[in-house]
């Protein structure tokens, strides 16, 4: 069975989101300092003001600081909870003593995953929560009864995952009945593989990624890319080599910051790939937004691709 389309859960759902992993100061440092909340204060109100509803957690990032600086921002801007959709992830454990960082997917370590995203985003119920990486131990039937009591209790509305294949998404949504709403993946000009296993079939190419895509479009899962801006690298000026320089002159020739067209071209992917910016910096993020304002042609949309993957198409 089809998820339904996240813009029909949630009409208010914005094609951008904005990931907090940078919120929340440095991973090592226990509590947050003066610093830290204002800094996070400023890009969350940034991101607002630029029209971006979804927000994305996960209960490891800065070791739980992101969520905590998240749920005292929320807290004081009274009325705004109704306006956003707060998501978040659980599964990975952090190393801890002679306890190696691993993932889980009991239904035990999960629910108290959530209980405390719960308590640190100081919130009653998630819009959405993804199981932030597939277990190998995992047992999906296991997990749909998870993903259900949890869903009965009120406590998370709508369930995906994140870095899922399509063969796990299958067998996922033959336990749970449905498939899971959102799937969470890399994708973006650098880490393009998602498309490249389609493009070189038959032609001795990379295949573990072929049909994922696909089975995301035909399923109504929402692709949400991590990772959206490669880390900058094709947004630093025309020297940063031959994509960059293309990204440099779409963005000279539309009159918008380089960060646009490198998120442009993933949303003119006819899947409505959804994009998650991870920028502090308000001037950055307000960047981003602009994206949503253009539409790339399909020569533009090539010539990106072409430039990023480094060689013609087979």
């Amino acid at each position: 069975m089809s998820a339904l389309p996240i813009t029909t859960l949630f009409p208010q759902a914005s094609r951008l989101g904005y990931g907090c992993m940078g919120l929340g100061g440095d991973w090592d440092t226990p509590e947050l300092t003066d610093a830290d909340r204002e800094s996070a204060f400023v890009a969350l109100d940034a991101a607002v003001e630029a029209g971006i509803t979804l927000f994305d957690h996960a209960d490891i990032y800065r070791r739980g600081k992101s969520e905590q600086v998240f749920g005292e921002w929320l807290a004081a801007r009274p009325g705004l909870r109704g306006r956003l959709l707060i998501q978040s992830k659980g599964g990975i454990r952090l190393p801890e003593g002679d306890c190696p960082g691993h993932y889980n997917a009991d239904p035990a370590y999960l629910e108290d995953c959530v209980q405390g995203s719960l308590q640190r985003l100081g919130i009653d119920s998630l819009d959405l929560w993804l199981l932030h990486r597939p277990d190998p131990l995992w047992e999906p039937e296991r997990l749909a009864q998870c993903f259900a009591a949890l869903q009965a209790a009120g406590t998370v509305k709508h369930f995906g995952v994140s870095n899922m294949h399509h063969h796990q998404l299958a067998l996922l949504g033959e336990a749970m009945g449905s498939a899971p709403v959102v799937n969470q993946l890399e994708i973006s000009l650098a880490r393009h593989e998602l498309l490249e296993g389609d493009v070189t079939f038959n032609t001795g190419g990379p295949q573990d990624t072929v049909g994922t895509l696909d089975f995301c479009r035909r399923q109504g899962i929402q692709v949400q890319a991590w990772g959206s801006l490669a880390g900058g690298q094709f947004s630093r000026g025309p020297d940063a080599g031959p994509a960059a320089s293309l990204v440099a002159e779409l963005a000279e020739r539309r009159q918008c910051a380089p960060e646009a067209i490198v998120l442009a071209w993933l949303l003119r992917h006819p899947l409505g790939i959804q994009p998650l910016v991870g920028s502090t910096q308000p001037a950055r993020i307000s960047a981003c937004a602009e994206s949503t304002g253009i539409e790339l042609s399909r020569e533009e949309w090539y010539r990106l691709y072409i430039a990023a993957r480094e060689n013609p198409l087979p």
